[in-house]
């Protein structure tokens, strides 16, 4: 378990430290389901195991974690009470939903965001050639369980594996004693499952973001018009970061989070900047040089594809792409509403210097068209050349 600090060390959890839970759910002993992997990241998510390999405990707003599988494994048809969202890392994934899982399938593959609406049954096979990865966010920092289909519990039960009102798995194979009746969840019944939402094809696809529709802004971070500089960044999920004003993220409704990619070119950087709210940075592509500053030093390391990265709250870091291959990553940034960028001084006056400037509103505009008290505050020597 890690605590609150800005050692490097402990903030950035390598693919090689990630453990996988190979028994974390009832369904892992049925039939094309045997070879599930979950992995916990950040929180303990809605892992059913007795004993969860959890990388980082500290509350962040929201859980990270990872489902990892082969080819042709499948996790079963489950609610989940808060938001699920899937960024695919790798693999071809079918994804379906409603109450028997038939209600529609959407296709999923590499760098695809897909939001399943809480409270309706879903479920996911790798349709790929070969071992695929998902990482999971889900939204608060108790996501409350899941709800099991009652034909999972069925057949878990067939297998040995029952799961108590305590969210306690109790495996009959391996010695353990079947429970009692009266102990065990109960399946929903039919007239609870045809009260749940319904959700055509074409409204789930309003939830899911491909690659291909990703839209990358080049002003939406200040510093990104300064020299060696030029990060974008694409919303996908609530309203995260960017200080451009015309973008808009596709998926607007609360998930406790914002989703948005970021992408800074081979050489490029973020400069020094800090956010009150706490951000979980997942590698996808390139190399990337992380730097948190403080009075006394800066702290490096550097992260490859896989790894994830999480920042403290209100701690000074920049970012670097090194190599010559550009960065693709994307942001995880605590909370509903828009968060606004503190940027260092030297950031303020080279953009400024550049004639531009942050509003009222926390969006980038042009100076000159800035209020007079504005213009004044970066008048002031702290700010001029």
């Amino acid at each position: 378990m890690t605590t609150k600090t800005t050692t490097l060390s402990t903030r950035i959890l390598r693919r090689s430290q990630m453990v996988p839970e190979r028994v974390a759910f009832i369904d892992c002993k049925m039939p094309g389901s045997h070879l599930k992997e979950n992995y916990s990241l950040i929180g303990s998510g809605v892992s059913q195991a007795s004993k969860k390999e959890i990388c980082i405990s500290e509350p962040h707003g929201f859980g990270l974690g990872v489902a990892a599988m082969p080819a042709g494994i499948t996790n079963n048809l489950h609610i989940h009470y808060t938001a699920e969202v899937f960024m695919i890392y790798h693999g071809k994934w079918l994804f379906r939903w409603g109450a028997n899982g038939d209600e529609g399938e959407i296709v999923g593959e590499a760098g695809d965001i897909i939001s399943i609406p809480t409270w309706i049954f879903r479920g996911f096979t790798n349709i790929g050639d070969d071992h695929g990865w998902i990482f999971t966010a889900l939204g608060g920092d108790d996501s409350g369980g899941i709800i099991w289909h009652p034909n999972v519990l069925k057949s878990a039960a067939e297998h040995g594996f029952y799961l108590t009102k305590a969210n306690q798995m109790i495996d009959t194979e391996a010695g353990e004693t079947a429970p009692a009746a009266e102990e065990l969840v109960q399946p929903l019944d039919a007239a609870a499952i045809a009260a749940l939402p319904h959700y055509s094809v074409a409204k789930m696809c309003e939830r899911a973001i491909t690659r291909g529709e990703r839209q990358f802004s080049s002003s939406a971070l200040l510093d990104s018009i300064l020299d060696g500089h030029g990060a974008e960044l694409a919303p996908a999920i609530g309203y995260g970061i960017t200080q451009d004003r015309l973008q808009h993220p596709k998926v607007t409704n609360p998930h406790g989070l914002s989703i948005e990619w970021g992408r800074i070119p081979a050489h490029g950087q973020i400069g020094q900047h800090k956010l009150t709210q706490k951000q979980v940075l997942i590698m996808f592509s390139g190399e990337l040089e992380i730097t948190l500053h403080d009075a006394a030093s800066e702290n490096r390391d550097t992260l490859q594809p896989q790894d994830v990265f999480s920042c403290p709250e209100n701690v000074w870091r920049s970012f670097r792409a090194v190599g010559d291959r550009p960065v693709e990553f994307v942001l995880l940034t605590a909370g509903d509403q828009r968060k606004h960028i503190e940027w260092s001084q030297e950031i303020i006056q080279q953009a400024a210097s550049r004639g531009l400037a942050i509003d009222p509103d926390g969006y980038i505009a042009p100076v000159s068209m800035l209020p007079p008290a504005i213009q004044d505050a970066l008048a002031k020597p702290e700010y001029a050349e």
